[in-house]
């Protein structure tokens, strides 16, 4: 079964949208397999955001991002990569469509409220980085045959 890793910035614990963001994966379909409320470290920042180490806004992406707690997670499901990023919507919320988090609830680029795995590769990658294997629970939902054939 397919995983993707979506963080919960900072802002979007802040503004109280976790129970907001989680609800709208549950009402998809997909399967939280690993949750956790965390400061992020200045080590993990650099490794998860290291393909943009060197861009004029990686200190700042640094400072945000361990500005404050965030919520880690673990979805599981078919096609959960892609349809995760389709739920988050554009990475500049000015144009992320009505419907997605992003497009309902951001503001700004540097303030977007979530990050999402953007391939199963990376997502793998970041899973790795975030959660312990023993961390994440494999689970299925007793309505998951109402779900998927």
């Amino acid at each position: 079964m397919e995983r993707t890793f979506i963080a919960i910035k900072p802002d979007g614990v802040q503004r109280r949208l976790v129970g907001e963001v989680i609800s709208r994966f549950e009402e998809k379909g997909f399967t939280l397999v690993g949750l956790k409320l965390m400061s992020v470290s200045r080590e993990l920042a650099e490794s998860h955001y290291e393909v943009h180490k060197g861009k004029p806004f990686f200190d700042g992406l640094m400072k945000f991002i361990t500005s404050g707690p965030v919520v880690a997670m673990v979805w599981e499901g078919d096609g959960v990569v892609a349809a995760a990023r389709k739920m988050i919507g554009a990475t500049n919320p000015l144009t992320a469509e009505p419907g997605t988090i992003r497009g309902d609830y951001a503001v700004s680029v540097g303030r977007n409220l979530i990050h999402g795995s953007d391939a199963i590769e990376t997502a793998n990658r970041e899973i790795s980085l975030w959660f312990k294997e023993e961390d994440l629970i494999a689970w299925e939902p007793s309505i998951m045959s109402w779900l998927v054939e």
